[in-house]
């Protein structure tokens, strides 16, 4: 397995910090943001489109390393309604798409999406639990008019590009679990679009993501260690669907911007499920399964750790990381 770390945890360090960090860390991947929702502090994107000169010295800094950039990654709602969130987006993950054509870099990870309800809404709408006519007629629209012609034309750029577009099945997204998966790439005949197999939301919605690997196949072409722990007292009062987020300070530097006006919502205090470094929900022996189940179906998948533990810092959640990935790779 190549396995190495998403380093948008790492945005306020350089390239080189970063390259020293993760060699510090045993590992041997790097997994980069291109744009979307995260900044590209570790990739000068418009710098390496101009020139094949960048480009080979970009590469040849990260070999002397002895690190391989295996994806790209440009999360983001490039469905967005309003249009000057979307068609932003939609620049970017054009971009990363040529882009990692000429890196030579196969995987671009991204997000599905998620229209709004109707052709003049403004805000995405997610039909959750689609019980009401009403709800699957938003559907067949957010499907048939936005999201079908888009991916048409996505699967038709990364054809060409020779590169696979992986999506992480993200909820508040028309792709969401395995099965919505699977639509999208059965209505747009994509080859070239696939699953960026992060286990995290996989599991607060109660799906195995062993049994997703499994009925995934082939169709699993990137991965993401990512834990979650449930957390069983607010579970049973407030369930996987707590709509208790709160959002912050516009104004406040620590506030995550997502495009336009709209910003990142905070947790509630005590989250029914939250996000942890890998190790600190599901122990080794799990994370042994999921990499073995990953490995069945390419033993050269990238597997990058993303942190997003808000009770360790980085540098912590990290090693947690790295240490429990390791050994769980221990004689794959």
């Amino acid at each position: 397995m190549k396995l190495g770390v998403y380093t948008a945890c790492l945005h306020d360090r350089t390239l080189a910090e970063c390259l020293e960090v993760l060699h510090g860390l045993g590992l041997r991947g790097m997994e980069l943001n291109a744009g979307g929702f995260m900044p590209a502090p570790h990739l000068h994107v418009d710098a390496l489109l101009a020139s094949e000169r960048a480009r080979r010295s970009y590469l040849a800094e990260l070999a002397h390393a002895d690190l391989e950039l295996t994806a790209l990654n440009v999360n983001c709602n490039p469905l967005h309604p309003d249009r000057r969130v979307g068609t932003a987006y939609t620049r970017d993950l054009h971009r990363a798409i040529e882009l990692a054509s000429l890196l030579g870099v196969r995987n671009v990870v991204t997000m599905s999406g998620l229209p709004g309800d109707h052709p003049g809404g403004r805000a995405p709408a997610w039909m959750v639990q689609p019980w009401h006519s009403a709800a699957t007629d938003v559907l067949h629209y957010q499907w048939d008019d936005v999201a079908v012609p888009f991916w048409s034309d996505i699967e038709r750029r990364a054809h060409r590009a020779d590169v696979r577009v992986c999506i992480e099945m993200h909820p508040y997204n028309i792709v969401y679990n395995p099965a919505t998966l699977v639509r999208l790439i059965e209505r747009t005949n994509a080859t070239h679009i696939g699953a960026e197999m992060d286990p995290s939301h996989l599991f607060w919605q109660g799906v195995e993501p062993l049994d997703a690997i499994a009925y995934l196949g082939d169709r699993v072409f990137n991965a993401a260690a990512k834990d979650t722990r449930i957390n069983q007292e607010s579970l049973r009062l407030h369930g996987v669907l707590d709509d208790r987020y709160v959002t912050p300070d516009r104004d406040d530097p620590a506030t995550i911007g997502l495009g336009g006006e709209y910003v990142l919502n905070q947790f509630p205090e005590d989250p029914p499920w939250q996000f942890v470094a890998v190790g600190r929900a599901h122990d080794t022996a799990y994370w042994r399964s999921f990499l073995q189940a990953l490995h069945s179906v390419d033993a050269e998948m990238p597997v990058n750790i993303e942190h997003e533990d808000d009770e360790v810092t980085v540098t912590e959640g990290l090693a947690i990381a790295a240490g429990h990935l390791l050994k769980a790779a221990e004689g794959l």
